[in-house]
């Protein structure tokens, strides 16, 4: 996810932190301040940092419950409204996704209890719910707030867990698709439901309502093209009209060839044609920064770059891209030289032409015969 830093690594998952994390801090520090002072505001902090840790070990619960039927996390990404754990893919059945959804809130079940234990019993809900005021013990508002993400994530609204349990219960009734759309659709109706209590009570419920409206936004359009995924083949979405760059190139060149295409992935090849790397937009910046014009392309580009035949379809090419984590992946033919590339825009742009074009239309019917591509 853009916008984010990396904090380190737990069991082989990327603990991420967004910016706007930040405004959580600035707005709790500021109102612990108004109402104690700067011992107050401080304190504040480190029950932010608590509550960091108990969305952290929310997220280990999703990812523990995804290890176990065989899915990796490659990161987590948190949130102002929580965090987002990437899966390497997504679960093949909705008893799957269900155990997986529901492990998180369960964590926090677990430690709410745990609290409340350690407290003998003495907490009161009317205590815990007081999670904004300092004044309130560290441990009765920390035990608050793990019931307030339990009660907030089983909202049956994408982005939250709940909207996942409650597509795996449609799901066993219906497409998966169909079963995305409903939840998605409550979960932007939600977050207009947030912005519109942020206008006259608080503003940070306006930051919630977006943040929901786009990661449901995001949800729904990932499963339209699962949808289409497996009837559409990759020849029909690569984009096959682009610049490629040899081995030899420096990264002059290669800036050359950025302000004269659109293109924001470059790919390197040998003197045969075959695939040795990925250069981006972002590496070339990079490079130019750190070792200058004169570098050549291969100190910059990414190795790691799956190809597929043009022939094996869109879902098999989409779960490349996901488990590698890479912007692009190579077409090639059965010699396995370069005729294409597949990207995120190539697949929202397949996306656009079906939603436009009659239903049945045919991918590929209007694909150029003489596909080529120019070489730097």
């Amino acid at each position: 996810m853009t916008w984010s830093f990396n904090l380190g690594t737990i069991a082989g998952t990327a603990v991420r932190v967004h910016v706007t994390f930040a405004l959580l801090l600035v707005w709790i520090w500021l109102m612990h301040y108004r109402i104690g002072g700067a011992p107050a505001a401080w304190e504040g902090v480190a029950f932010i940092l608590a509550i960091f840790a108990c969305v952290v070990l929310h997220e280990f619960g999703h990812i523990a419950a995804a290890r176990y039927f065989g899915i990796k996390t490659p990161d987590i990404t948190l949130l102002p409204i929580g965090g987002v754990a990437r899966l390497e893919r997504m679960p093949e059945e909705p008893g799957q996704e269900f155990v997986i959804a529901i492990a998180g809130p369960l964590v926090n079940v677990v430690i709410a209890a745990l609290i409340f234990v350690a407290l003998g019993g003495s907490a009161g809900v009317e205590q815990m719910a007081q999670v904004e005021d300092p004044r309130s013990g560290f441990l009765v508002r920390l035990a608050g707030v793990n019931v307030f993400l339990v009660l907030f994530n089983m909202i049956p609204a994408f982005p939250m867990d709940g909207g996942r349990v409650l597509r795996a219960a449609l799901a066993s009734r219906m497409s998966w698709a169909r079963a995305t759309q409903i939840a998605a659709s409550i979960g932007q109706g939600l977050a207009f439901v947030f912005g519109f209590i942020g206008l006259f009570y608080n503003p940070f419920l306006i930051f919630i309502g977006i943040f929901v409206y786009l990661a449901a936004a995001a949800e729904a359009q990932d499963a339209q093209i699962r949808d289409v995924a497996a009837s559409v083949l990759v020849g029909d979405v690569m984009v096959t009209d682009f610049v490629r760059l040899e081995g030899t190139a420096n990264m002059d060149q290669a800036i050359e060839a950025l302000l004269a295409t659109t293109q924001r992935e470059f790919p390197v090849v040998d003197s045969a044609g075959r695939l040795e790397g990925l250069l981006t937009r972002d590496d070339m910046i990079r490079a130019l920064k750190e070792t200058g014009p004169g570098a050549p392309v291969s100190s910059a580009m990414r190795t790691d770059i799956p190809s597929i035949h043009s022939r094996r379809s869109l879902s098999e090419g989409l779960r490349m891209m996901q488990q590698k984590s890479v912007p692009a992946i190579a077409v090639t033919d059965r010699a396995g030289h370069l005729v294409g590339l597949m990207t995120y825009e190539t697949i929202g742009e397949m996306m656009m032409v079906r939603a436009a074009v009659p239903e049945g239309f045919r991918f590929g019917r209007l694909r150029r015969a003489n596909r080529h591509s120019t070489q730097v």
